[in-house]
């Protein structure tokens, strides 16, 4: 089975588009003013953003994205404006995070993980 994408469900088309460009992310459907699709730059995965008319509700969504080179990422993306809640930080899980919020407030991870993001040191022995 593999993950084909995740839809986030969003207030303002024109808006959220524009702050998933920014992010790096790449068009690859783009239907206004309801639904776009993009794909991450470095691999096929794809998030897509849709209108639906639904005021926004409780259930948010956290998106880590993984970055090769977290600081000069979250660098570039702060020279295009893009506002972080977090710097990267060497969190305690062994990964290192920057955080932010898209325009509907979903949170954005950036990390790198290395090889702790499938091998931790506390992973589960039957998964080794």
């Amino acid at each position: 089975m593999r993950l084909n994408h995740v839809t986030l469900i969003v207030t303002n088309f024109e808006r959220s588009t524009a702050f998933y460009r920014a992010l790096g992310l790449v068009p690859i459907v783009h239907e206004p003013p309801r639904y776009a699709r993009f794909r991450c730059p470095d691999s096929d995965e794809t998030l897509s953003v849709e209108v639906t008319g639904q005021p926004p509700g409780a259930a948010r969504a956290q998106l880590f994205f993984e970055c090769l080179d977290l600081d000069r990422t979250v660098a570039l993306l702060k020279d295009k404006g893009l506002v972080f809640e977090q710097d990267p930080t060497d969190m305690s899980y062994l990964w290192r995070e920057a955080r932010l919020k898209d325009p509907d407030g979903h949170d954005i991870r950036l990390y790198f993980a290395a090889d702790n993001r499938l091998n931790p040191p506390w992973k589960v022995k039957s998964a080794r």
